[in-house]
């Protein structure tokens, strides 16, 4: 190859002195790039660790990198990489400009796996770029932790958490989100109370306050309401309406799934249950209307819930805790056992229910960044290790500064 096309290699590569490209050598058969970067042989080098400049070469040791394809053959720099003699810190190796310590590709390789990464699963970017995907794991599992590391929590003050699922269903993962900035600032392992704790010590590390935190918003979890009481000890917890709405919810499932053994009129009817009256299709509007004429005991269960919904309509929390005594009274002397139980329970977390109308915060946004997780786990069909999880976890809604490790 010509000094021409030399220098263009070199400009790509954004080499400057004392580096240089020395030669490059293609093979035909295997469809491969080899360019050879060199120094000068009287070069110096600052040392890498105090910065004293103009260090005596020591000696030098090879060194090869992946890097970007060029015109889609697979290309790779290679370099006799120097150490250096150094008065006050002995013999240490220089750092290269276009690679970082202990990496096995380029710095542009990176970057463009971390591109692709964030819209698309390992595997194919894998394939696309033609590496084996634990490799590309490793890449993407160093910038997301040096993301976080210099990730600020300093201004927490209302925060949510929720499980979900991770590796099968036995394996959960705690997701812990700002409200405010609607990130995933922590992932815990499982979803006991200890993850608060894990939570609260990942915060002072990345100088915020557990004190500090004002408000939470979780679900009826004792494990999470034992460790908010444990580990945040001045926020004020508000149960999240769509978890709520779930227990009553399910309830009345529970009455249609014992009724329908006396009246088959309910079979195939469950879906139609389970939603709003805004939400049905026309046939099932029509089978609840059809069915709410016929003295059912799901009938009455459905209106129950459509009821207890309506508590989040109400102007004020004053006004609230009035309708939702009475919807309790109507619900405990409904003789529907499961929706006796589904009140006591609404009754046994009543001030954080209530607590509703002070802050009007919910789990919503936890629930969008949970969906994303989920599609993301069905995109990669399952991810190998908890490890690899919670990097996706952080890389696709923790909205780190990736692009400042890069």
């Amino acid at each position: 190859m010509g000094k021409r096309e030399l220098d263009i290699f070199q400009a790509a590569l954004g080499l400057e002195d004392p580096w240089f490209i020395a030669e490059s050598r293609f093979d035909v058969e295997a469809k491969r790039l080899d360019i050879d970067i060199s120094f000068a042989p009287d070069a110096r080098f600052d040392c890498p660790c105090c910065g004293e400049a103009g260090c005596r070469v020591y000696d030098a040791r090879p060194l090869t990198w992946r890097h970007l394809d060029f015109w889609q053959h697979t290309t790779y720099l290679n370099a006799r990489v120097p150490r250096v003699r150094c008065d006050a810190c002995g013999v240490k190796k220089v750092r290269v400009p276009w690679a970082r310590e202990g990496s096995g590709f380029t710095l542009l390789f990176e970057g463009h796996v971390m591109t692709l990464v964030r819209d698309m699963p390992v595997a194919p970017a894998a394939r696309m770029v033609r590496e084996h995907d634990t490799r590309l794991w490793r890449i993407i599992r160093h910038y997301v932790d040096d993301a976080r590391a210099a990730d600020d929590h300093g201004g927490l003050c209302r925060a949510a958490f929720d499980e979900t699922s991770a590796n099968g269903e036995q394996d959960f993962v705690s997701l812990f989100v700002d409200l405010d900035l609607k990130k995933v600032l922590f992932v815990a392992d499982g979803k006991d109370s200890a993850t608060v704790g894990a939570f609260a010590e990942d915060l002072t590390a990345h100088g915020g306050d557990p004190a500090a935190v004002a408000e939470v918003c979780i679900d009826m979890s004792s494990a999470f309401i034992k460790g908010t009481a444990e580990h945040l000890p001045q926020a004020e917890i508000t149960f999240d309406k769509f978890h709520a709405v779930k227990i009553v919810n399910e309830a009345v499932d529970k009455v249609r799934r014992a009724e329908v053994k006396s009246r088959p009129e309910l079979t195939r009817s469950r879906y139609a249950w389970l939603k709003n009256t805004s939400n049905l299709t026309a046939g099932q509007r029509d089978t609840i209307d059809s069915l709410s004429r016929r003295n059912l005991k799901t009938a009455r269960a459905y209106q129950i819930r459509l009821t207890f919904q309506e508590f989040y309509q109400q102007p004020s929390r004053e006004e609230g805790e009035r309708f939702l005594k009475k919807w309790y009274f109507w619900a405990t002397h409904s003789r529907l056992q499961p929706m006796i139980d589904a009140a006591k329970t609404i009754k046994r977390h009543w001030n954080g229910i209530v607590r509703w109308h002070d802050t009007h915060i919910a789990n919503g946004i936890l629930e969008g960044i949970n969906s994303l997780v989920q599609a993301a786990k069905a995109k990669a069909r399952g991810y190998r290790t908890l490890r690899n999880l919670k990097a996706m976890i952080y890389l696709i809604a923790g909205k780190l500064d990736i692009l400042a490790s890069t």
